[in-house]
């Protein structure tokens, strides 16, 4: 529906809240306070101006404006799945949006276009991944686009995309290219109208090439916004939000330009050929010249001088100082200082250009300036050695050389200003091979090897792994607790500090250990609110009666998604496209007020897989291809969710980077590019917001499901980063039977790996039970431990701990 704010009640957050949750049925559309307007100004932030010819944008209060394009009633709020299926209170279209601004819009064609969409509707509920990529046009001749031309100085031609769970972009017409009808619409009206602006409304990266071919005045890439996405647009169309969005993504000049295009999309597996040069690391490195928009590009209204006036290294740390001035005379703005740094090639060749920092200033007025304070460790720019080229295999290592700093507000324009001088080899960190490509599977990748003084695209065959895996695992399998028995220490006791977690643990027996192992058998389960994920912890009544809650989950990151209404939130890559990480954690902070009310306590969010290829249908729900951009944005996610003492579960660990076959499909890839480029996200955000829970992905990396990774879960997630939560699968799994160890099947495979919760917890979507296989496994020969289940109960009910309704002072 497409309601103005209307039907929104109010709940006093603090009072009602704090006397237990607000028990809320399906017809209920309260939101948190401020929720509606912060969403509104993260979906205009997040708007990238591509182009904007002689001013054109922002549009004066007295513009005659057509709109055109069906879009502009059926817009795509977000994507498809479980990631954008949001029962919002309301939505704000782009036609409503703009009708409410003082702006004149042509009516009669606002009226047609009411009509002529009431009588080809778009299908309410389609199938499970089915969903349209976009909506048939409503047909315009040359003499109709031209007659209302001479109503309308403007035309504001609207183009939209989505894709989504289960549904890739496509590359065909009506997908990943423009129709005939949408390449009629655009030739009528820049031919028609004095001023033609294009408003792209997708939630995937889409062909742009087109925005070359013709007379365009203005260009708006306007990633789905959510419940506010019309308003955010005509914001930013009128200037009540100056144009300030940057990209997080590449847009190339053709699809095939891309580094990944040949390898993406296999149904059985996918070799990652292009190793660490992902996007605009791809682009600046080897290929400039097919870039149609860089890596952190997007012009805003205002201008802006960006001078960096002091690069200083100390105690390791580099320290980027720029001061930003607006220099136009005449608009407000904000500006995005970018920090990148071209690290020495050295033995293992590194990309042209990486990002390691950024900040935006405040909205600036004409004339004023604000200096930003950009840091980074040097010791964060170490590359991964999975060959031993450096003579340090298994480690991060800075390769001496020139460190040079480059400061601009995006990768191409970025222009040096300093450095740090590294005088030899320093091994920053060394661990052990995990995650690496399995025997059998190697691969050529692309390498950076320097040749002439030129940086050249070569290749080398991918390392295999050679650690055993057996003895990996042999080498740290935990010690048991000994069992009590029932001594009525409650899982309170514990929280209050009357009782040690092992106390509570050691009263357990088998039947409660393989409950906080899985879920509650389904999805929308009876233990939480309408419309659920599926609870976990307290699933069986013997653990609630030692205090131990259920706890519900919820899917994101869209939202809140139950039977409730909901708030839509602004798409990942929208709100990753505000480069503004404060703004993102308000907006969450605000979901966990409306998590508490409506009885959510782990929201399945954020999603921070890389945007590897275009197409991936999911794309929308993640940040960027970049591994920092994606961390920060994920750990500003996770501090506002848990701002409130509930849990964010980032996903999907890991190289979750195509939707055809997710739950078979194998991700091979060098360790060094995991580590580098797929797992640095979830590095950052585990470091800098400790994120509670962690959710596996379906497919396989290197030849291992992550439900099943120990080398991912137990080597390098807990061993390496510290990581003390609770790892959670995807829903449902695949069946296997650990290679290493026989008597390790299914559910005793996942514990083994630390993978602590089997989601929703059956084998079979319709089954309401499990398959035995974890406590069969515990009572035969070389099966799995009472120690393993023990730990595995120990990161679960620190999950529970962890819930305002055991944790003290809340």
């Amino acid at each position: 529906m497409n309601q103005r704010g209307a039907g929104i009640g109010q709940i006093d957050s603090t009072d009602q809240l704090a006397q237990g949750r607000v028990q809320l049925q399906s017809t209920d559309t309260w939101i948190p306070e401020g929720m509606g307007e912060t969403c509104r100004r993260a979906a205009a932030e997040g708007i990238v101006l591509l182009t904007n010819r002689n001013e054109t944008l922002p549009l004066a209060e007295s513009a005659t404006i057509a709109v055109l394009g069906r879009v502009q009633r059926d817009y795509f709020m977000v994507g498809y799945g479980s990631g954008g299926d949001v029962r919002p209170p309301y939505t704000w279209n782009l036609i409503d949006a703009l009708q409410a601004t003082d702006l004149h819009v042509d009516e009669a064609l606002a009226e047609r276009y009411a009509a002529w969409c009431a009588d080809h509707p778009v299908d309410p509920e389609p199938a499970w991944g089915t969903w349209p990529r976009s909506h048939p046009e409503m047909p315009l001749t040359a003499d109709e686009v031209a007659a209302v031309a001479e109503r309308a100085s403007t035309a504001v031609v609207v183009i939209g995309r989505a894709a989504g769970e289960a549904r890739e972009q496509a590359l065909e017409e009506g997908g990943y290219y423009l129709t005939a009808d949408e390449r009629a619409l655009l030739s009528h009206a820049t031919a028609a109208f004095e001023r033609t602006v294009v408003v792209v409304d997708t939630g995937n990266v889409v062909d742009l090439a087109w925005t070359q071919h013709y007379d365009l005045d203005a260009v708006l890439l306007a990633w789905q916004g959510g419940m506010e996405s019309g308003r955010a647009v005509a914001d930013v169309l009128t200037g009540a939000v100056p144009a300030g969005g940057k990209l997080t993504a590449t847009i190339a000049t053709a699809y095939d330009r891309y580094p990944s295009a040949g390898h993406f999309g296999g149904h059985d597996h996918n070799e990652y050929v292009e190793d660490v040069y992902v996007g605009y690391r791809w682009f600046e490195t080897f290929a400039p010249e097919h870039v149609l928009f860089p890596f952190g590009y997007g012009l805003t209204y205002a201008s802006f001088d960006v001078r960096a006036e002091e690069v200083d290294t100390r105690d390791g740390e580099v320290v980027v100082r720029a001061r930003v001035t607006n220099t136009h005379g005449v608009h407000r703005g904000t500006e995005v200082v970018q920090a990148y740094v071209r690290a020495p090639q050295g033995a293992l060749g590194r990309p042209a250009r990486h990002l390691a920092a950024f900040g935006k200033t405040r909205e600036l007025a004409p004339g004023e300036s604000e200096t930003l304070e950009l840091r980074f460790r040097l010791d964060d720019l170490a590359a991964y050695d999975d060959t031993g080229a450096t003579g340090h295999r298994s480690a991060y290592v800075l390769e001496a050389g020139r460190y040079e700093v480059l400061v601009g507000t995006d990768v191409r324009t970025a222009v040096p200003c300093g450095g740090a001088d590294v005088a030899e080899l320093r091994v920053v960190r060394q661990v052990t091979e995990a995650g690496a490509v399995a025997p059998g599977h190697a691969f050529e990748r692309v390498v950076a090897r320097t040749e002439g003084g030129e940086v050249r695209a070569a290749r080398e065959t991918v390392p295999e792994a050679t650690v055993s895996r057996q003895d990996r695992v042999l080498g740290a399998l935990p010690a048991p607790v000994e069992r009590t028995g029932d001594r009525g220490v409650t899982l309170a006791d514990v929280a209050a500090g009357d009782a040690s977690l092992d106390e509570f643990v050691a009263q357990l027996d088998d039947d409660e250990l393989e409950a906080l192992s899985r879920g509650d058998f389904t999805m929308d389960s009876g233990l939480g609110p309408a419309g659920n994920a599926g609870a976990l912890a307290g699933t069986v009544e013997s653990l609630r009666a030692k205090g131990v809650p259920a706890l519900t989950t919820t899917d994101g990151p869209a939202g809140i998604r139950l039977a409730t209404h909901t708030a839509l939130l602004p798409s990942g890559t929208a709100l990753a496209s505000t480069w503004n990480p404060e703004l993102v954690t308000t907006l969450n902070a605000l979901l966990a007020v409306e998590m508490a009310a409506k009885g959510s306590d782990i929201l399945l969010s954020p999603g921070m897989n890389i945007q590897r290829d275009p197409l991936c249908g999911r794309n929308f729900e993640y940040f960027s291809e970049d591994p920092l951009l994606t961390g920060r944005m994920a750990a500003a996610t996770v501090r506002g969710i848990q701002s409130e003492g509930l849990a964010a579960c980032p996903k999907h660990f890991a190289a979750n980077n195509q939707e055809d076959n997710r739950e078979y499909n194998d991700s091979r890839v060098s360790e060094r590019a995991l580590r580098e480029i797929y797992l640095r996200g979830f590095e950052i955000c585990v470091a800098e917001s400790a994120p509670r829970t962690l959710m596996t992905s379906y497919n396989k990396i290197n030849g291992v499901w992550g439900h099943y990774h120990h080398d991912l879960v137990t080597t390098v997630l807990r061993g390496e980063w510290g990581f003390d939560g609770a790892v959670m699968t995807d829903w449902w799994m695949r069946e296997a039977v650990d290679p290493d160890f026989p008597a390790v099947t299914n559910d005793a495979y996942r514990v083994r790996a630390q993978v602590d919760v089997h989601m929703p917890g059956a084998w079979g979507r319709d089954d309401r039970h499990g398959d035995g296989s974890l406590l069969a496994s515990l009572a035969a020969a070389d099966g799995v431990t009472l120690g393993e289940l023990q730990r595995t109960a120990g990161n679960v009910l620190r999950l529970a701990l962890s819930n305002p309704r055991l944790s003290p002072g809340r």
